[in-house]
């Protein structure tokens, strides 16, 4: 169904969007090349940085450009293998995001609490060990997810009240029993929200605790605006995803759900690079070095690239 049927808010919202998903390519590509580029950046936190950005680019990529297409065409179809695909790109491509926040966190604690020893435990087998495990936890749910959805019988109206091939809306649909399927669903969105949030909380008391007991303010707020970009992109993404899916689907509401769902597929990952950008020296001050030309690029990238 799209997010509207009424033809005359559909061309500004079609140049709403657009220009937010330009942005977001623009924006996380972007991000991910000046980590590349800059040897400054080849630290673990860029790492995950570098991964988180390139996981907003893709799940964004997977429903908005399909979405646009549907502003100015009068049947929104999509055959029932896109459907499949669609869905199984987004369930992995979320899943993986909740663990790479995750794996932030723990690289904060390590930064703030265990600071000397930061580059011994944040080695780069490490780090790319937790970005494995994130991506196998998103592969794994991915398929799981997506072979319990569509192994039900659709027998009833092929109208899917959303913009993409979500879950909730698709088990609206289905004339099987779905409760078992929904039991499943929800343990799995419980296991990726409490696992990860888990590390997140844990890891932030011990940091909040490490903040309190530093003496001067100016260490306080240079130890805790470390941290503050990573804190606000976890609250809105796990605000809203937890508003979707961790309900019962007969509380699911098309309109509510469209909502919600296009902040966090839409306007998170446009906003997280400006939250990681605008809020981080190492980031302005590296994107200023381009623009003089400083020859520290001419260095050979380190052993996080």
């Amino acid at each position: 169904m799209g997010l509207t049927d009424d033809p005359q808010l559909q061309p500004p919202l079609f140049v709403l969007f657009f220009f937010i998903y330009a942005f977001t390519v623009v924006g996380n590509l972007g991000l991910i090349a000046l980590i590349m580029v800059s040897p400054q950046l080849h630290t673990p936190m860029y790492y995950f940085l570098r991964n988180l950005s390139f996981l907003d680019f893709c799940y964004s990529s997977v429903t908005v450009p399909k979405m646009l297409m549907g502003f100015f065409s009068e049947c929104q179809s999509i055959s029932f293998s896109g459907c499949v695909i669609q869905n199984a790109l987004f369930v992995g491509f979320v899943v993986t995001e909740f663990f790479i926040l995750a794996s932030m966190a723990y690289d904060r604690y390590v930064a703030v609490c265990n600071p000397l020893l930061y580059h011994i435990t944040m080695s780069p087998r490490l780090c790319l060990q937790l970005v494995l495990a994130s991506y196998a936890v998103g592969l794994i749910e991915m398929m799981s997810v997506t072979n319990t959805v569509f192994h039900l019988t659709f027998c009833k109206s092929h109208v899917i009240t959303h913009y993409f091939c979500d879950v909730p809306p698709l088990l609206k649909l289905s004339c099987s029993d779905t409760q078992i399927v929904q039991f499943i669903i929800f343990a799995c969105a419980g296991f990726n929200v409490s696992i990860s949030l888990t590390v997140i909380l844990v890891s932030y008391t011990y940091v909040f605790l490490a903040i309190f007991r530093i003496p001067s303010a100016t260490g306080k707020h240079k130890t805790f605006s470390m941290c503050a970009s990573h804190l606000t992109a976890v609250s809105l993404y796990y605000a809203t995803t937890v508003f979707v899916y961790l309900r019962p689907s007969t509380e699911y509401s098309g309109s509510k759900g469209s909502l919600v769902s296009v902040f966090y597929t839409v306007v998170i990952p446009m906003l997280n690079p400006i939250i990681y950008s605008l809020r981080n020296k190492d980031v302005k001050e590296t994107f200023g070095n381009i623009f003089k030309r400083t020859p520290q690029f001419s260095l050979p990238l380190s052993r996080f690239s």
